[in-house]
């Protein structure tokens, strides 16, 4: 855990951090907010203490503004009231009053560790990924996660880092999905003052912060094809290339690396080298969905269930019976993610001493497996498809017409426009269908109204 303090070295924050390093931190100081962003782009932090004198809005922002995810408490005289609050509502994760307490001190640290390293399984299927995890995360071998969304594959490779032996150091994480292809090279190797527009001072990429440690290439595939050169060359040699730089930077990491999608199929498709993905995946742990290690989804739903229920303040409810079966029989296409999502609702849903059936609910607030928009539309389409099973395509035609000129009232130009065919082949259609003995809409009227 690596903890950055903003403000000046008084009595209370000396206190703060020795109490901070008595509890596993290693913790810098800057007296201010441009010194603190200089610390944050040279050398990265887990998480960032500021006085709440000092503008913690400003640091909010520019941490956001330079993609710098790193959470912010503020820190303050308990007797000021005023400030806490002001102070969360710029964007602090919590606020500490000092004097420090020893216990809350230590709990904000466990809280921001355990945010990173949750890890929970069961399931027989799980146990084996996980075996294999550890048996190899004491080498330096790279290793590819791959596995559904919402699996759970950054938390494998946190728990991978936890116990190899760069544990006690930095674990630095980059989602190449989320950064803009112009800006992920600057993300990943840093960048010079000048080097582009914007570039106000120099600022260190992930492979730098993670130096001695472990970096994670969150969805590698997403990368484009041109930037896997540069990458390939940097896990080979161990050497970087800051944008806009003159000198290449040797980093000491270990890259850990998921994915979504099946890299040889990207590598066939010509979007992801052949030659990086042999790099990446010395070792490769694959995790199964959701749906295929039952025994996780209760272990899962339980564990989401304290944790919820204790960061809102309402009391702990175990599932109920139904509950527990409503979870289990769910496929949870969105893997844990979704699961985690559904349980924080029921937590806040629930009533009584359990958590029961009806208030597990999807997003939309329907009963858990009940058909979403999207696949009652999908299964509309499907039964009206069945209805034309059987049917000739002039009866289909037909009804289509018909059914189009009742819609516009018996207005033939409009109809015809709508149908995509000219006013003649229109006109010559009804006349067939009249012939036939069949009600065609007269102008300003339906069928149904004649």
């Amino acid at each position: 855990m690596r903890l950055l303090i903003i403000g000046r070295f008084s009595g209370e924050l000396v206190t703060a951090s020795k109490i901070a390093i008595s509890r596993g931190a290693a913790v810098s100081q800057a007296d201010g907010l441009a010194q603190g962003l200089a610390v944050l782009r040279t050398r990265g932090a887990d998480l960032v203490m500021m006085e709440v004198t000092l503008p913690v809005r400003e640091l909010v922002d520019a941490l956001e503004a330079e993609r710098i995810r790193t959470p912010v408490i503020a820190c303050g005289l308990g007797t000021d009231a005023r400030a806490a609050v002001a102070a969360i509502q710029a964007g602090a994760k919590e606020y500490i009053p000092l004097p420090p307490d020893p216990e809350l001190i230590a709990a904000v640290l466990e809280a921001v560790s355990a945010d990173r390293r949750a890890f929970v399984w069961r399931d027989p299927a799980m146990e084996r990924v996980v075996k294999l995890a550890e048996q190899v995360a004491r080498s330096e071998a790279s290793v590819l996660i791959t596995g559904e969304s919402g699996t759970g594959k950054e938390v494998l490779a946190r728990h991978l880092h936890a116990k190899s032996l760069r544990r006690d150091k930095p674990f630095v994480s980059v989602n190449c999905a989320a950064i803009p292809e112009a800006l992920l090279e600057s993300e990943l190797f840093g960048h010079e003052k000048g080097a582009f527009t914007g570039a106000v001072a120099r600022r260190i990429g992930k492979f730098e912060e993670a130096s001695t440690g472990t970096l994670l290439l969150d969805e590698i595939s997403e990368m484009d094809v041109r930037l896997q050169a540069k990458l390939l060359r940097a896990l080979q040699e161990r050497v970087i290339d800051r944008v806009g730089g003159t000198a290449p930077v040797r980093v000491d990491i270990r890259v850990l690396a998921t994915s979504n999608r099946n890299l040889m199929e990207e590598v066939r498709k010509g979007t992801f080298r052949e030659d990086l993905l042999f790099r990446l995946n010395v070792v490769t742990l694959k995790i199964p969905a959701l749906r295929e290690r039952p025994a996780d989804v209760i272990e899962l739903a339980t564990f989401f269930g304290r944790r919820y229920a204790e960061q809102n303040g309402v009391p702990i409810r175990p599932l109920s019976l139904d509950a527990k079966r409503l979870v289990v029989a769910n496929p949870w296409r969105g893997n844990v993610r979704e699961l985690e999502n559904t349980i924080h609702r029921a937590v806040l849903l629930a009533s009584g001493d359990q958590i029961e059936a009806d208030a597990i609910l999807t997003p939309e607030g329907e009963a858990l497996g009940a058909a979403s928009p999207a696949s009652r539309a999908a299964q509309t389409a499907e039964a009206a498809t069945r209805g034309l099973v059987g049917r000739t395509v002039s009866d289909v035609e037909r009804d289509l017409i018909l059914d189009t000129l009742d819609h516009c009232l018996g207005n033939r130009t409009h109809a015809a426009r709508i149908l995509g065919i000219s006013i003649r082949t229109l006109r010559n259609k009804l006349s067939d269908y009249l012939a036939a003995g069949l009600a065609v809409a007269e102008p300003g009227s339906a069928r149904s109204a004649a």
